[in-house]
This record gives C-alpha cells, sequence and structure tokens, in this order.
C-alpha cells in the first residue's frame, strides 16, 4: 500500500524569512565587530514596518537600520508598489542590554565551563534518502524555491516574479520506507499583475495559467537540471506523473510583509528537517553561539550526519538537552527508527556518541568556528543540508578592518566518519 510524507519550504521572500535574515544579518555585525558579542535578536516585519528587538552584550555598535535595509533590498523588495520597501519602510529599534542574570551562568573564567545560555532540548537527524543525507522531501522543496529565486533575479524569464513564494512536495514511500517518487508538487508564487483590461476573472484566470505553464516548462527542467548536475539521486523520483498545483487559490500580487506579518523564528521546521524528525521548539536565527538552541542544534546534525556517513545506521536522530548554567548535556538520546547496521542498542549507540564528541557549549563554538559572521547565510531554504565551503570575510580586530578565509556550514563536514567507524569497529 506504501504511503505519503510531506515537506514544505518559503523563500527568501516570505515575510517570516526576511525577519530571519535581518536578525542573522544584525548578529553577524556584532560577531564581525566583537567575536564575544552575546545576541538575542528579533525582528517583525509587516506593511511599511521593521520592529527589532531583543538583548545584547557586546563592546560594538552596530547600525541596525542600515543592515535591515541591505537586507531587505537584497531580497527584493525595492519596489513601493510591494508596500514594503526597502529604502522607504519605517524601521524601529528596541534593542536592550542582556539580564545580567543570564550572563552570569553563560560567562565563566574557565572558557570550557561556560555554561549553557537556557534549558533546552534539540535534535539532530540524517538518512540515506539524499547525497546531503537529508530528508527527500525537504531538500527537493528548498531547491524549487532556490531555482525559483534564480530565475527572479536572473530576469530573462518569468519577469512577473515577486519575492514572496512557498513550495511543498509529497513523495509515496513503499512499506519499508523507501521513497518511490514525487507524488505532488505544490508552488505559490507571488507575481505581478501583468495581466490587464479585460474581464478580472478571465485575466486572473490568463496570469494563473500562464505561470502554471512557466512553471512546468522553465523552472521544473532546471530543477531536473541541477539535480542530474549535482548527480543528486532526488532527481530520479520526479518522474512525468506527478501531480502539480500552483497559486492554487488564484492570484498572489498582495504577499511578503504587506500580505502577512512575519516574525523571526516562525520557520523552524522548514529550518530543519521538514518534519521527518523531532524538534525542540527552540528558533535558531537571530542567536549567537551560547544559546544551545542554535549551537546544539548544529552538533547534533553533525554528529546523527558522520554517524549515517559511516554506516552506523540508515538513519538516526540525536536528541540532547541542557540545563540553564551547566556545561555538560544533561542527556543525549538516539533513535535509529530500526535502521541500526551495528550489534548496539540505541542506548549503547549514545553511550558511545558521549564518549566521542564533546557537546561543552564552548568546545562546540570552538569546533565549529560559531564566533565568526556566518549566520546570515543560514536564514534562508534550511540550515541544514548545504554544502560546507571556505570564504573570506571581513572582521574588525582592534578597530580595523581585515579579511580572513572562515569556514561555512562546518556542521555539514563529514570529518568525523573515520574515528566513528574505528569507535563503532567491534560492533559491526
Amino acid at each position: 500500500m506504501g504511503y505519503l510524507f510531506t515537506s514544505e519550504s518559503v523563500s527568501e521572500g516570505h515575510p517570516d524569512k526576511v525577519a530571519d535574515q535581518i536578525s542573522d544579518a544584525i548578529l553577524d555585525d556584532f560577531l564581525r565587530k566583537d567575536p564575544r558579542s552575546k545576541v538575542a535578536c528579533e525582528t517583525l516585519v509587516t506593511t511599511g514596518l521593521v520592529v527589532i528587538a531583543g538583548e545584547v552584550r557586546s563592546e560594538a555598535y552596530v547600525d541596525v537600520q542600515t543592515i535591515a535595509r541591505e537586507v531587505i533590498n537584497r531580497i527584493g523588495y525595492t519596489r513601493s508598489e510591494y508596500m514594503f520597501d526597502g529604502n522607504a519602510c519605517g524601521i524601529l529599534s528596541a534593542i536592550h542590554e542582556q539580564s545580567p542574570d543570564i550572563n552570569q551562568g553563560v560567562v565563566r573564567e574557565q572558557a570550557d565551563e561556560q555554561g549553557a545560555g537556557d534549558q533546552g532540548i534539540m535534535f539532530g537527524y540524517a538518512c540515506t534518502e539524499s547525497k546531503e543525507l537529508m530528508p527527500a522531501a525537504l531538500m527537493l522543496s528548498h531547491i524549487i524555491l532556490q531555482e525559483l529565486a534564480a530565475i527572479r533575479r536572473e530576469g530573462r524569464e518569468m519577469t512577473y516574479l515577486r519575492p514572496d513564494a512557498k513550495s511543498q512536495v509529497t513523495i509515496e514511500y513503499s512499506d519499508d520506507h523507501r521513497a518511490q517518487r514525487v507524488h505532488t508538487i505544490v508552488v505559490s508564487t507571488q507575481h505581478d499583475e501583468f495581466i490587464t483590461g479585460g474581464d478580472e476573472k478571465q485575466d486572473e484566470r490568463m496570469m494563473q495559467q500562464k505561470i502554471k505553464d512557466d512553471v512546468l516548462n522553465v523552472l521544473m527542467p532546471r530543477v531536473k537540471a541541477r539535480l542530474k548536475r549535482d548527480d543528486d539521486c532526488l532527481g530520479e523520483l520526479i518522474q512525468d506523473d506527478y501531480i502539480l498545483h500552483v497559486n492554487p487559490t488564484g492570484k498572489f500580487v498582495i504577499g511578503g510583509p504587506h500580505g502577512d506579518t512575519g516574525l523571526t523564528g516562525r520557520k523552524i521546521i522548514v529550518d530543519s528537517y521538514g518534519g521527518r524528525a523531532s524538534h525542540g521548539g527552540g528558533a535558531f536565527s537571530g542567536k549567537d553561539s551560547s544559546k544551545v538552541d542554535r549551537s546544539a542544534a548544529y552538533a547534533v546534525r553533525h554528529i546523527a550526519k558522520n554517524m549515517v556517513a559511516a554506516g552506523i545506521a540508515d538513519q538516526m536522530e540525536v536528541q540532547v538537552a541542557y540545563a540553564i548554567g551547566i556545561a555538560r548535556p544533561v542527556s543525549i538520546f538516539v533513535n535509529t527508527k530500526g535502521t541500526a547496521r551495528v550489534k548496539l542498542t540505541d542506548g549503547q549507540i549514545a553511550q558511545r556518541i558521549d564518549a566521542l564528541f564533546d557537546l561543552r557549549p564552548a568546545a562546540i563554538v570552538r569546533y565549529f568556528g560559531l564566533t565568526y559572521p556566518i549566520f546570515e547565510t543560514t536564514a534562508a531554504y534550511g540550515h541544514f543540508g548545504h554544502a560546507p565551503y571556505r570564504a573570506e570575510v571581513t572582521l574588525y580586530e582592534n578597530g580595523q578592518p581585515t579579511t580572513r578565509p572562515v569556514d561555512f556550514y562546518a556542521w555539514e563536514k563529514l570529518d568525523a566518519v573515520e574515528a566513528i567507524k574505528t569507535a563503532f569497529a567491534d560492533s559491526f
């Protein structure tokens, strides 16, 4: 009989993602000027207005207004008719100093004993469905919107596109949990009102048909070509018999922050595993790495990905829990969902993970380089599944700008596989 499973993604122009990107861009600028900054930055975006609030402890000064406008313009909200324009919207800042009650639990004389910035639970996940070791439905949802954004920026085809968009991919699975094919794709994209002058309903139907034709004949061939170029097995799932829904409610001209107020942290499932794994509930964006909501979530993704790559299991979910002000996690939990390839229980696997990986916040921060300004890039199309890379960034040391090569998405590296294989050699 089999079953269906669905994940969604949203574009960088979705109002919640606009908020995430502003929060992370502000975080990055604090870290660029003071790597010891403690930041919790929340953003609200609505018609013609951005509100930025939060708690910060830093030696740096950051021009939040300029940063917010740069992010909004980069995303593509540059026209007054969008009712949200990077050059004209109002920006209010209500950032204040971090509570000293929190700071005393986080900052310690011995750096490695830095306490967790809050209590909470975090989950990491990996599976063999894609070359990124991520769930297939979520990866396809992200890729569809990344290609749609590329088309919009190139400006040669689908010239009516506006920044706000959503996608959803449903995959059919066999009874033994193997992905068989894409069953349904949904694409909803904001657009100009590019057909006018006739009957209103007829104009709307013509626009909807044109957009659907372009999704089928322009967007989806690009998606398939990208998957083929990347030698990604996900391309084999997109056959010719999938159901396609495009802007199923009809006209989608009013969108972005004018159509729907956006808030930092409202797309935590899009940001993580598309519903295929558990989620602890904590958002990522706008938080420096002393907040284990972010840093520990990256660490357990790294563990799960390397464990699956090492052949320990075909799927793995890793949970870690912290108490505020305490460095070491209070628990580590593993669920291989019955796919383990070693002669160990999930509890025994968790014990070996505890011995292999240092999950104290300071150790996580040091290992992945999380005091560098690397976070704005994570705030759209998911925090996981991207290829790690190194790039030059501008930092300020003693008030002077300097450039330094910095690793992005370091938690996606497969740099622990050999150590894992050695540690589990007696259990295969």
